[in-house]
């Protein structure tokens, strides 16, 4: 009886509510693909046709789920779809079976409602400062009716200790060794911390991201993203390079605080420009370019080489994005004021960054790639090029020193090792044309 039962309100619900979501019809069959569609084929091994059609039934069984969560109230006890898209619905009450039969669902018949789970779950949130650090998550999993924590081999005994501690009993421990990090994509004038400071991201390299030196040390370990100071120089300069975790996405972007501007080059801007920075205390702010090559002393020494703006910071900007159009032109180092009252801000050149430590800012023209922690940080060897050749990558170039590209001549205006896409007319911080 109930196979005819659920085979006809199948059937209803098919005529009634998924006709026109799952009906395959020449000109459906023909439906331009769209980008979530082409990405769900892809990720999931279906063709763009079993793509839509899939997605036309998580769309029907979402708002049957929605229904059966109010018409069930209390009862509720989770849902979820099998691998044929088949909606289960689990209840606390079995005389409730009929209603979540007749939205075209399969009832299950379960202990503990959905509430109940999350109560549970709930006590173990309240008690995450305890938890051992071989216990990398937990969560509600509506198919078994329990809460599962995940436990690192041979920490299953302290997991479960950790959860009786927490007023849980009946915990399932599942074995997993997930060891979760967040990932992030890695866009200039976001916010990063490291230990109890905050400071703001320069600019994407390939591998990681610039920011101010005085936002740490070498060694220093960061947050949001994930990674490493590799190297950093305060005072006398003011600029470190982080080396991201795996996982992370360098992209050539400015958070403009809402929105982005594309980050498409580094050619430098002339004094008495106008110029935007970002910084995650104060946001967008902008201002004109007043001097270069300024000195300006802190508490902690004398920076020099540092470009004197008009434009506002507060504490917690540091680090964080100039850029002029869509050319990085460098990152916050300090000054006096605020954005109340407006202010003197002085920002570290984005060029001798670059070649300080032989980085590639990440540009429109660089596809966007997941940090890979490199094996090894050693650079193709440098050499010393004769006077008046042609520039090339990978060469040791003195202060002064002359070189031929595109027909034309340049002079360096300090010592630096070459790198590829550092051709003279792209680093004007670097070369000046004769």
């Amino acid at each position: 009886m109930n196979r005819k039962i659920t085979a006809a309100a199948l059937a209803a619900l098919s005529v009634a509510g998924l006709a026109t979501a799952l009906a395959i019809t020449p000109s459906a069959a023909a439906k331009p693909v769209s980008d979530l569609e082409a990405a769900l084929a892809r990720d999931l091994n279906l063709t763009p046709e079993q793509a839509q059609q899939r997605l036309g039934k998580e769309r029907a069984a979402a708002s049957a789920e929605a229904t059966l969560r109010g018409e069930l109230g209390p009862a509720f006890a989770g849902a979820w779809l099998n691998a044929d898209s088949i909606l289960t619905v689990a209840v606390t009450d079995a005389t409730k079976a009929d209603k979540i039969r007749a939205r075209g669902a399969v009832p299950q018949t379960v202990a503990r409602s959905q509430g109940q789970l999350d109560a549970l779950k709930d006590k173990l949130d309240g008690n995450a400062k305890a938890a051992p650090k071989s216990v990398p998550g937990w969560f509600v999993d509506a198919q078994s009716n329990t809460v599962v924590v995940l436990s690192h081999a041979g920490g299953e005994s302290a997991a479960r200790a950790w959860a009786q501690a927490s007023g849980v009993d009946g915990v399932r421990v599942t074995a997993s060794t997930e060891s979760p990090k967040p990932l992030i994509d890695i866009i200039g004038g976001n916010a990063y911390s490291f230990g109890s400071g905050r400071c703001s991201i320069g600019f994407a390299v390939e591998g990681g991201f610039v920011t101010a030196g005085h936002c740490g040390r070498a060694g220093t370990a960061t947050t949001n993203p994930t990674g490493s100071v590799v190297a950093s120089s305060f005072p006398g300069n003011d600029y470190a390079w982080v080396r991201a975790a795996a996982g992370n996405t360098p992209r050539a972007l400015v958070n403009r605080y809402p929105g982005t501007v594309p980050v498409a080059g580094a050619t430098e801007s002339p004094v008495g420009a106008s110029v935007c920075r970002s910084g995650s205390t104060t946001g967008w702010r902008c201002g004109t370019i007043q001097q270069k090559n300024a000195s300006v002393t802190y508490p902690e020494g004398t920076i020099t080489g540092l470009t004197r703006t008009n434009a506002c910071a507060e504490p917690g900007d540091s680090g964080g994005s100039w850029i002029t159009g869509d050319q990085a032109q460098g990152v916050t180092s300090g000054g006096s004021g605020n954005c109340t009252s407006g202010g003197t801000i002085y920002f570290q050149p984005l060029g001798e960054i670059l070649s300080a430590y032989g980085l590639r800012l990440v540009t429109t023209g660089t596809p966007p790639t997941s940090t890979t922690p490199p094996t090894s940080t050693t650079q193709p060897t440098s050499t010393t090029q004769p006077p008046g050749g042609t520039w090339a990558p990978y060469v040791a170039y003195a202060a002064g020193a002359q070189v031929t590209y595109g027909g034309s001549r340049y002079a360096a205006w300090q010592g630096h090792t070459s790198q590829p896409g550092w051709e003279p007319p792209n680093v004007p911080a670097l070369w000046r044309r004769l």
